[in-house]
């Protein structure tokens, strides 16, 4: 008899270290390698798990004592879509987004800085080179695209890039990696108007799921993924629907 040998991932513990976005507590994180022929199918597998993506590490919160980090994702036949929202859709009828390769670009990075400088200064990607952007989008072995958000010739900067999403194809819907956009464009509410692309998106792929990441109810910076409802929370007994708070 013959034993088919497999692969299993190897698992680590990173030491204790502050957390990001609750102030006071420390945080501890299991992480993992995506390597090798089958990383794409285990990145799928791993992102129902909770886990997330950062270049070829696979990642997810161990903290003692806290559970404040939910991992979130958007059913997209079930979501609803207020007048709110489709107001957001609205206001950028005129945004042409286009589908392009995870491959850095300067424009890309120039965007990032804007954004970064501006909303997230005080925080972990606040010192992030050109050849750390370059890292962050180019270093993965998965399934992985950028989207690219222009506005139209009615705009007064035709053709300009205003937002950008790094994305992956899961076998179930797609994870938004990480997306930024210009700040001073906060009229047309860019971050709310990816997060409803993607859904429209992974409708059309006839796929069930937004990812949208970890949900920190305690940080405003992360709160804001409750407003897309229904979503589902991962907890101790797996993916629990949440109709809204």
């Amino acid at each position: 008899m013959s034993i088919e040998r497999r692969n299993f991932p190897q698992f680590f513990i990173t030491a204790p270290s502050p957390c990001p976005y609750v102030r006071g507590r420390m945080e501890r994180k299991v992480f993992t390698h995506l390597v090798g022929p089958d990383s794409r199918n285990l990145n799928t597998q791993l992102s129902q798990g909770g886990f997330r993506r950062s270049q070829n590490i696979a990642y997810r919160p161990a903290c003692d004592g806290c559970q404040a980090c939910e991992s979130t994702r958007i059913p997209v036949r079930d979501f609803r879509w207020s007048r709110g929202f489709r107001r957001v859709l609205a206001r950028n009828n005129d945004v042409t987004a286009t589908v392009v390769r995870a491959q850095a670009t300067s424009e890309q990075y120039s965007l990032f800085r804007s954004y970064i400088d501006t909303r997230h200064s005080d925080g972990g990607m606040a010192d992030m080179t050109v050849l750390d952007f370059a890292a962050m989008v180019d270093d993965t072995l998965v399934d992985s695209r950028i989207v690219e958000y222009r506005v139209g010739t009615s705009s007064i900067r035709p053709g300009e890039l205003v937002a950008s999403v790094l994305v992956d194809v899961l076998g179930d819907g797609l994870s938004m990696i990480y997306s930024f956009y210009e700040p001073g464009l906060a009229e047309r509410s860019l971050g709310t108007f990816m997060v409803l692309d993607m859904i429209r998106r992974v409708e059309r792929m006839g796929l069930p799921y937004v990812y949208l990441g970890y949900l920190v109810k305690d940080s405003h910076k992360m709160s804001y993924k409750a407003r897309f409802l229904p979503q589902e929370r991962l907890g101790s007994h797996g993916w629990i629907r949440h109709d809204g708070d």
